[in-house]
């Protein structure tokens, strides 16, 4: 048995030699060390021995096995490290090189805008509630005194999901809601998104950001709506705002109108971002029209409010001089970058 031994020990050193790829050496390990292996037999073969050979014997195979083993894990480590070598030889990367630095993600610069919009608002008194995205035609609609044939209605217009409900087209779809739920004094701020079935271009598209902001109480005047307007984009642009009301058609407010500030790049003389009028277009607004609070179960005679509404997107355009909508949506780093 000591020359079986002896021969296994040569032909398992000869082998180990000869192999240059660790596949190979896990095949030579499950030859030697497997259950069928010859050193197994061995191990299977000490009962022929003698009961004075037997101990002897045992030592030996048990040797053969562990130098077999430990050989066997040596070269493997060895022949592991050149074929690391060997790939990144052939890999065009130098690992001495530093590793690229990570960034940390940022909030989205509507985000950004958003939480000032809706920080301003609630350090001038007014509270966050927010409707939902899908809503009914009616609270959409009907309860603001939309009249069944106006064009907002139409699906060139509104994303319906069935005749009844849809995806709101406004933020100001709030105010039914709120009146139905609570009791003037109502004074609140209703953020979110918005959805339009228009034309995707660089001044539109079929979604967006906007805040809509309702006060009803009684003897509210439209002289406070106008400060508040006043002081609150004063806040958002930092720096003093003077005002331009225009009339125009809302049907949930009367009188309405659009609200103009002087321009914050020119300071009114002209320039690129306001067409040259010196004037730049920020929000509808209006006091809160006498069939609304009807609807909403407030007493005209009683109580009076206002609401006014703007996009957000078109705030930061403003502030930023962006001219295309689209930036916002497209993901590029490069831009969102630019408001980290």
């Amino acid at each position: 048995m000591k020359q079986r031994i002896e021969d296994l020990k040569q032909s398992f050193q000869t082998e180990i030699e000869k192999i240059e790829q660790t596949k190979d050496l896990e095949q030579l390990r499950v030859k030697y060390l497997g259950k069928k292996s010859p050193i197994q037999a061995l191990m299977q073969d000490l009962r022929t021995c003698t009961p004075e050979e037997r101990p002897e014997m045992g030592k030996l195979i048990n040797n053969l096995k562990q130098d077999v083993s430990t050989q066997i894990d040596t070269h493997f480590q060895a022949l592991e490290a050149k074929e690391l070598l060997s790939r990144l030889s052939q890999e065009n990367v130098d690992v001495t090189l530093p590793g690229r630095r990570k960034f940390l993600g940022k909030k989205h610069p509507l985000s950004q805008m958003l939480d000032e919009v809706i920080e301003i608002l609630i350090g001038m008194g007014f509270s966050v509630q927010e409707s939902p995205e899908i809503e009914s035609e009616y609270y959409n609609y009907g309860g603001l005194n939309y009249p069944p044939d106006h064009p907002a209605r139409d699906m060139q217009d509104t994303f319906y999901i069935t005749p009844d409900i849809l995806l709101r087209s406004h933020t100001t779809s709030i105010q039914q809601h709120m009146m139905e739920n609570a009791t003037p004094p109502i004074r609140i701020l209703s953020p979110g998104k918005c959805y339009r079935n228009e034309t995707i271009t660089a001044r539109s598209h079929v979604f967006f950001h906007q805040v809509d902001v309702l006060y009803i109480d009684k003897d509210v005047t439209f002289s406070d709506l106008l400060a508040t307007k006043e002081e609150f984009y004063t806040k958002v642009f930092n720096q003093k705002i003077e005002l331009r009301v225009r009339p125009s058609y809302f049907p949930f407010v009367e009188p309405g109108m659009e609200v103009d500030i002087k321009c914050t790049a020119c300071a009114g003389s002209g320039c690129v971002l306001c067409k040259h009028t010196g004037w730049l277009e920020v929000a509808g607004a209006g006091m809160v029209h006498p069939n609304v609070l009807k609807a909403g179960g407030v007493d005209p005679e009683v109580y009076s409010g206002y609401a006014w509404g703007g996009g957000i997107e078109r705030l930061f355009m403003l502030r930023h001089g962006i001219s295309d909508i689209r930036l916002f949506t497209e993901n590029d780093v490069r831009f969102l970058s630019q408001f980290a």
